[in-house]
């Protein structure tokens, strides 16, 4: 049972709340903003809404899933799931993971790519466009926000970036990493779990050579050291308890993390604030396409590279990027550190985009040893599972308490 909420993702500013504009035109009601929303823990039934519980403070868990990209093939299948010409149902997709997200306090994806207009047309690489029914789908799953800033995040320029958000605002899905004002780039997404305000912060590496809008150099944050630590900085400033950062960085298909993953990693862990403690809890990692390794570096957690959740990749060389790690990470409040929670566990489960027919996304680990399987089929399962804890265990996590999950 979830026990989490969302808190907020707005973006306030001098006391005012920015409302976005309205480029829903399929008949959907307008988004206003991202208003305060979700459930709150079962221990603050009482709290009111839009408020931080009061609750002293609980474990909670958080997970994260690694990059969606819907390629022309999965679009289509989310179509033929529909059954409906003109339709578009991605929830059958995701149904092998919707346990494990669903049962999560905060689930966390990486959404790569902007939706298209409705009807289409939805492309593939090298420019992405999918269903805007994709967010009705994560929404289904359990998501709680999602990071958007990736290298894709402008392949249908500014009107695909704004149309994103407008339907991740729709279903009740926060977001960050791109935004339609100065305002909302300033603002992380808030979210509430343990009695706890998480801030959920989102930077991009860059964005495939196309450039930042016009007169909108804020519409998708790019990675700046110093940038990051600031914003970390002013998150803790609104009162997050903790900051977990999703940085879309990295060299594709490669498993080992790059020169600037290992700098970037060790200088924003190292960062502290005027306490001491550490401006960043939590770094987690997407784009290369390949599950990469966890470490914990200055006494914080970092995932390099969680591999793509949604994908279908077909060659033989890169059938890799159909695999991905789920990282799950319990905190807990931080003994004789007032106001900050800890990493207490840290787990890891495994997930694989089997192209079937028909293409699900299934949770390895959990189906590995599900007698209710054909043998072949519980055989791949156990192979991806071990494959991907290889690539997961390259630098020394296990040594640092890394578990494996199976569910």
């Amino acid at each position: 049972m979830r026990t989490g909420a969302v808190l907020a993702a707005l973006a306030v500013v001098g006391g005012g709340i920015y409302a976005v504009p309205r480029l829903l035109d399929d008949g959907a009601a307008p988004a206003t903003g991202q208003r305060f929303q979700g459930r709150p823990a079962q221990s603050d039934a009482d709290t009111p809404e839009g408020t931080a519980p009061a609750a002293a403070g609980k474990p909670f868990t958080l997970v994260a899933t690694g990059d969606i990209i819907p390629y022309p093939s999965i679009v289509q299948r989310s179509a033929d799931d529909a059954g409906k010409a003109g339709e578009y149902d991605f929830r059958k997709i995701l149904a092998g993971v919707k346990p494990l997200v669903s049962a999560a306090d905060l689930a966390i994806c990486h959404h790569e790519i902007p939706y298209g207009r409705p009807g289409g047309p939805y492309t593939g690489y090298p420019t992405f466009k999918a269903p805007h029914q994709l967010a009705d789908a994560l929404k289904d799953a359990g998501y709680d926000s999602c990071s958007t800033a990736s290298n894709h995040t402008l392949d249908d320029g500014y009107e695909g970036l704004a149309r994103t958000l407008e339907h991740l605002d729709r279903v009740g899905i926060p977001h960050v990493g791109s935004a339609r004002s100065a305002e909302e780039a300033k603002a992380p997404a808030l979210l509430a779990a343990g009695g706890a305000k998480v801030a959920q912060l989102s930077y991009t590496y860059g964005t495939n050579g196309i450039p930042l809008p016009q007169g909108k150099p804020w519409a998708v944050n790019l990675i700046d050291q110093d940038r990051i630590i600031a914003d970390a900085r002013a998150a803790r400033a609104q009162g997050a308890n903790v900051v977990v950062l999703s940085v879309h960085w990295g060299t594709e298909w490669q498993t080992a993390p790059d020169e600037q993953q290992k700098a970037l990693a060790q200088a924003l862990t190292a960062s502290r604030a005027a306490d001491g403690l550490p401006d960043i809890d939590l770094i987690i990692g997407t784009h290369n396409h390949v599950p990469q390794p966890y470490e914990k570096i200055n006494g914080t957690w970092v995932v390099f590279g969680m591999g793509d959740q949604v994908a279908s990749f077909v060659p033989a060389d890169k059938l890799r990027g159909n695999q991905s790690s789920v990282p799950r990470f319990t905190f807990s409040p931080a003994a004789g550190r007032p106001g900050r929670w800890e990493v207490v566990k840290a787990e890891y489960l495994t997930q694989y985009s089997d192209m079937g027919p028909p293409f699900r996304v299934v949770c390895a680990s959990c189906a590995a040893s599900d007698t209710s399987l054909p043998a072949a089929k519980r055989s791949e399962y156990a192979r991806i599972d071990q494959q991907v804890t290889e690539a997961v265990m390259t630098r020394g996590a296990g040594g640092q308490g890394l578990e494996h999950a199976a569910r």
